[in-house]
């Protein structure tokens, strides 16, 4: 008994390190977005197929992106060490500051008016 009380700590321990490691590498992508887009950033956690959830990312200058992480956990580690402002939702306050180019109107118009196909 005390022999697989052991190997499931050593376990434990092995897994929680590797979500440490992954929060940490998804914490110097956000810090690296948010020193490239205006020197800070705002986000918002959403769960997403499979347990994984997205980090949505804006930027100071309104520049946007999104980021997946293997947990909720993980991704709420991430947005911690990254000292990323998270917001309950995506709409109101944090929709309003993104700011969309010429690329995402050709593409939102191009799906509804026969445009280019989505490949």
């Amino acid at each position: 008994m005390a022999d697989t009380k052991q190997a499931d700590t050593e376990q434990s321990a092995g897994t929680d390190a590797r979500a440490e490691k992954h929060a940490q590498r998804l914490a110097r992508q956000i810090t690296s977005f948010a020193r490239s887009h205006g020197g800070s950033a705002e986000g918002q956690l959403a769960h997403i197929a499979r347990g994984s959830t997205r980090i949505a990312l804006v930027g100071a200058n309104g520049e946007w992106g999104n980021l997946v992480a293997p947990s909720y956990e993980a991704a709420r580690r991430a947005a911690e060490l990254a000292g990323l402002t998270l917001h309950d939702d995506f709409d109101g306050e944090l929709a309003a500051k993104v700011r969309t180019g010429r690329y995402e109107w050709s593409r939102m118009a191009g799906m509804q008016l026969g445009g280019p196909a989505n490949d």
